[in-house]
């Protein structure tokens, strides 16, 4: 059984914020995964592309990212 269509739309949308950060922050995916790597998990430059193009993470790999990114709160609207 695949995603629901909700699930593919919130999928999108976080991925397009954590995308929109990344810009904000000049920050690429090379350098979000030597942050991510040196707080324990292990992403490399490829699985962080093919998550955000697909979509489809886990809630730990989204929050872990906003730490890195050292973001302070997230505005839902922005979502």
């Amino acid at each position: 059984m695949g995603m629901s269509a909700k699930d593919r739309e919130w999928g999108a949308k976080a991925s397009r914020y954590l995308k929109a950060k990344l810009k904000q922050g000049g920050i690429g995916y090379k350098e979000l995964a030597e942050r991510l790597n040196r707080h324990g998990l292990e992403e490399t430059e490829t699985s962080i592309t093919g998550k955000l193009a697909r979509g489809t993470f886990a809630v730990s790999f989204f929050l872990a990212c906003l730490a890195v990114l050292e973001l302070e709160g997230i505005d839902l609207e922005d979502l």
